[in-house]
């Protein structure tokens, strides 16, 4: 996970973009692995780790976590994976742990993953006006939202579109 974090191409769509150290990274670990808030899976394809996927501020008082993923090997995305994941998680926070609404923040600029996101249902609920600094620079955040009846709604269609992509079986 700390060689695929500190990759150009992931750095560029996270929060932050320094290159995280050794010891950086296992602190954030260990905190993690006490956090009954977060929950982390690493995305695999053809038994090969590919991505992470996460939920955060895991909150069953309100009903409602935010969540977020990324794919470290390039040659895996245009192939459903990003697809796959998020019905999975989609089915996961809404059928598993019964939560009401999930959300999550997206760099302004990350236009495929906004598409994706709203491809499957999530609605843009706002935008954080110059919320993160890169690079020195102030960037906007779209925050993107579905409850679990929406998905309820979604969840056959975007099942249908995973079975034609015919790349990934769920």
């Amino acid at each position: 996970m700390l060689r695929w974090r500190n990759l150009p191409e992931v750095r560029r769509w996270m929060y932050t973009d320094h290159e995280i150290t050794e010891k950086e990274h296992d602190q954030w670990f260990e905190s993690v692995l006490r956090d009954e808030s977060r929950q982390y899976w690493v995305i695999m394809l053809d038994e090969q780790p590919v991505g992470v996927a996460n939920l955060a501020e895991i909150n069953r008082a309100q009903s409602r976590c935010t969540w977020a993923f990324y794919l470290a090997d390039q040659s895996t995305r245009g192939r459903g994976i990003g697809l796959a994941t998020e019905f999975l998680v989609l089915e996961y926070v809404f059928r598993d742990l019964r939560l009401s609404r999930l959300w999550c923040e997206v760099l302004s600029d990350n236009h495929g993953v906004i598409r994706l996101h709203e491809s499957v249902g999530f609605h843009r609920e706002g935008t954080l006006r110059e919320h993160v600094a890169k690079s020195g620079v102030r960037e906007d955040v779209v925050v993107l939202g579905m409850l679990a009846s929406e998905w309820d709604h979604q969840r056959t269609e975007v099942k249908r579109r995973l079975a034609e992509r015919g790349e990934v079986q769920l």
